[in-house]
């Protein structure tokens, strides 16, 4: 594990933090690609996981009693020891090495790969990096990577204050494109399918109140499957093997998202954000 840490309060708690790693097995059931597809009125995905879809699959269930009051786990296995953790969701990166089938039993074998601290305008920041190695059968067919953004905010600190959305701005260009209307119903059903329960989702006094965003959050890992959808539609002759996304700001509902992609030599650059607002997030897909 690469570690980067300027000395700091989050430094020093990262300090002696040296998480193992984590294996799952969990059965590929045609269920949980179906009822992803009906949420978005997506294709359905035939007879191998699109990519990403697998975050479907491979979840955890930690106990009610160890969740903490923004709806996380308050522990975890790569949950570093912060102070008024506070967690987002900042990108990652894929790539695929053969197809998911559905059916089989599809294997992770999980650890953190890097951790460094950074500090900006709104203070230290630590940025950990999770590690997914995926296996069907014993064979590898793919590797992922997350990055997740931590900061401090114990109990009785200010609260930060996230920038208000902004309107009126041109839609990205791009000769492929496909809308998706979001609502409280949308979010919530899909923290039901990833088993997500941050409350930024679906409870909105807790959202506005406590978290400062003027309405409910778009999850950031259902816009990176957004951006992925293009190739899906638009060149279903030709198969993704990398994707690098990065989330650079949030969306609200009730917004209508807007994936948009430019085609290159090797691929599709995308962007995907509510319409009249500045890109969410940023892609770049690699195809065979």
């Amino acid at each position: 594990m690469s570690r980067k840490v300027a000395e700091g309060s989050l430094a020093r708690s990262l300090r002696d933090w040296q998480p193992g790693s984590v294996e799952m097995t969990r059965r590929v059931d045609p269920w949980f690609p179906a009822a992803f597809a009906d949420l978005i009125g997506a294709p359905a995905a035939g007879d191998a996981l699109p990519p990403l879809w697998h975050w479907f699959v491979l979840l955890d269930h930690p106990a009610r009693s160890n969740t903490g009051e923004d709806g996380h786990p308050a522990d975890g296995p790569f949950l570093p020891p912060i102070p008024g953790r506070r967690r987002m969701f900042a990108g990652g990166r894929l790539r695929l090495e053969a197809p998911i089938p559905i059916g089989t039993d599809l294997s992770s074998r999980s650890s953190v790969s890097d951790v460094s601290v950074k500090t900006g305008r709104s203070g230290e920041m630590a940025f950990v990096t999770v590690r997914h190695e995926l296996a069907v059968g014993g064979a590898t067919v793919g590797v992922e990577e997350q990055d997740i953004v931590y900061r401090s905010e114990p109990a009785g600190a200010p609260r930060r204050t996230p920038p208000a959305p902004e309107t009126g701005l041109p839609e990205p260009a791009g000769e492929w494109r496909a809308e998706l209307a979001t609502d409280p119903v949308l979010l919530f059903r899909f923290s039901a399918l990833t088993y997500n329960g941050h409350r930024i989702h679906y409870d909105r006094p807790y959202a506005t109140r406590v978290e400062g965003y003027p309405d409910l959050v778009v999850h950031g890992p259902l816009l990176a499957l957004l951006a992925l959808e293009l190739p899906r539609r638009h060149a279903p002759d030709r198969s993704v093997r990398t994707v690098g996304y990065r989330l650079v700001r949030p969306a609200f509902i009730p917004s209508r998202i807007v994936s948009a992609g430019r085609v290159t030599g090797a691929g599709v650059e995308v962007v995907v954000g509510a319409r009249g607002a500045s890109p969410s997030l940023t892609a770049t897909i690699g195809l065979a």
